[in-house]
């Protein structure tokens, strides 16, 4: 191997494992691609590629990965949805009690 290949498979690994951090900061692949592109210098279409390499190798991990993602991201619609309820709630009330007065 020389040491171009060493050299680029070194490369490849550091992507990997800053895609990893980004999985751990529950990251999509779009939101990888951007930080990694910000903070890294490293080209989207090689964070990109890189991810689908590790979906291929780690299909049951990404499907479930990615399940959770969309439930969490549910989960926090809901809320939102909620706090939005109990907001409007509340400024009918503080209106009502105004115009009581």
């Amino acid at each position: 191997m020389g040491s171009s290949d060493d050299s680029s498979a070194k490369y490849i690994h550091m992507v990997q494992h800053l895609i990893e951090e980004c999985i751990l900061f529950n990251m999509s692949k779009e939101e990888c691609m951007e930080a990694l592109n910000k903070h890294a210098n490293i080209k989207p279409v090689i964070t990109s590629t890189v991810w689908k390499e590790l979906e291929k190798e780690n299909k049951e991990f990404f499907e479930t990965y990615k399940k959770k993602r969309e439930e969490r991201a549910a989960e926090a619609s809901d809320q939102t949805e909620t706090r939005q309820r109990i907001h409007q709630i509340l400024l009918d009330s503080s209106e009502k009690k105004d115009t009581d007065e």
